[in-house]
């Protein structure tokens, strides 16, 4: 749909009107999504607003008022929600939300879209917000993440934010891989991963699916045991079912042997829970009450889902956004990384980066990126971004 100068003028006026007689570039913007603007014209539109701005902010308050009146009409009747939708299911005492990043890297504004449209909810109900940095791949870990992604949350949420570490929770997670063992919910497979995949394949149960709970105990006991299988060897699965429609959830995997030296617990252990173990455990643990994320987590909220049904749990309400894709800017943490280790980035705060410490650094305030989260919304269709778009919008909301 085109966008007429008449209906950018009228949206600048009503919000001067509202604003003492300044506008606010980021509110127009958002009116004239609402009127049917595309994402891909935005880089075309935001000169005209600054331009419309300019002049209607030479004008009086009172000349203001007369010319909308005159441009009223192509202003919608319709009544336009702002800011991020209400939340199911809130208790007095607020929510309880989390953002997981891995230490990889350093955050960059990826990770500013999902933390922020988090911790915005957070703010709107009260309760507490944990930034969760989820380590229990031994193989991929930039050890000064930890640094600074603490830093970094704190910056960016203002310090209302308490941060975890799952790896200072290991006998946390073997805990509850017992429980599954002893529920009948899990089981230790030795079959190789190429036998396991025809398995799947086939709808067919593979052999140590039908081992007894002693079984299983003792072959997680040997799991645990440093002269025990070695990595790659076995692995602890969830027992749900073969027959399941998507094979994604067909005896998903739960923990594996990994003796990969861990930048933190060195070699103290040896058996790493997967993701979705570690997450489960994490978020009946911590009492998550709703979680946001990424579409790209479907499958995995529903092996979480499967989980917490079988402890006898009632799993938190969830909302995916769409994919963002930001063209022409490096978000790759190992990328990142290496440019680092290569000498082409000084640091994860070099000027040429996207990253949360880079922008910090140029006179961002978190606002800005809150603000941008909120206006996104909860959206499951994927968008794509490109830098200069990304930053006219940016630069919008951090006035």
């Amino acid at each position: 749909m085109k966008i007429t100068d008449k209906q950018i003028r009228a949206y600048t006026l009503k919000n001067a009107i509202a604003y003492g007689g300044k506008a606010n570039p980021g509110a127009i913007l958002g009116a004239l999504f609402n009127e049917g603007l595309e994402k891909s014209k935005v880089k075309d539109i935001i000169p005209q607003i600054q331009k419309i701005i300019k002049e209607v902010e030479k004008l009086s308050l009172e000349e203001q008022r007369k010319e909308f009146e005159s441009l009223e009409k192509n202003v919608s009747k319709r009544v336009v929600r702002e800011g991020l939708p209400e939340l199911p299911d809130v208790k007095k005492s607020g929510v309880v939300m989390r953002f997981s990043p891995s230490p990889s890297g350093g955050l960059h504004v990826g990770h500013a879209i999902t933390s922020c449209l988090n911790y915005l909810y957070v703010q709107r109900y009260g309760g507490t917000y944990y930034i969760r940095i989820e380590d229990t791949n031994p193989e991929n870990i930039y050890v000064p993440a930890y640094k600074l992604i603490g830093k970094e949350a704190k910056w960016l949420f203002k310090d209302k934010v308490k941060i975890i570490i799952q790896s200072d929770r290991m006998k946390l997670y073997y805990k509850y891989a017992e429980k599954l063992i002893n529920k009948k919910a899990a089981y230790v497979c030795t079959c190789s991963g190429d036998d396991f995949r025809e398995f799947v394949k086939n709808k067919k149960d593979c052999p140590c699916r039908n081992l007894s709970v002693k079984e299983n105990m003792e072959r997680w006991e040997k799991m645990l045991d440093k002269k025990g299988y070695k990595a790659g060897e076995v692995v602890l699965r969830f027992k749900s079912s073969m027959d399941d429609a998507n094979p994604a959830m067909r005896d998903f995997p739960l923990a594996r042997v990994n003796e990969t030296p861990h930048p933190k617990t060195k070699k103290k252990y040896r058996v790493w829970p997967l993701m979705n173990l570690a997450v489960s455990v994490d978020d009946i643990e911590l009492g998550m009450t709703h979680i946001i994320r990424g579409k790209d987590h479907r499958d995995n909220a529903e092996r979480q889902k499967k989980i917490y049904s079988n402890l006898g749990k009632i799993y938190p309400w969830s909302a995916f956004h769409g994919r963002i894709k930001f063209k022409d800017l490096e978000l790759s943490s190992t990328k990142i990384t290496q440019g680092i280790k290569d000498g082409k980035y000084s640091g994860w705060d070099d000027p040429k980066l996207p990253t949360i410490s880079s922008l910090k650094n140029r006179g961002y305030k978190p606002e800005a990126f809150w603000k941008f989260a909120e206006k996104l919304g909860l959206n499951e269709n994927d968008k794509v971004i490109d830098k200069k778009e990304y930053f006219l919008l940016l630069n919008q909301f951090n006035k």
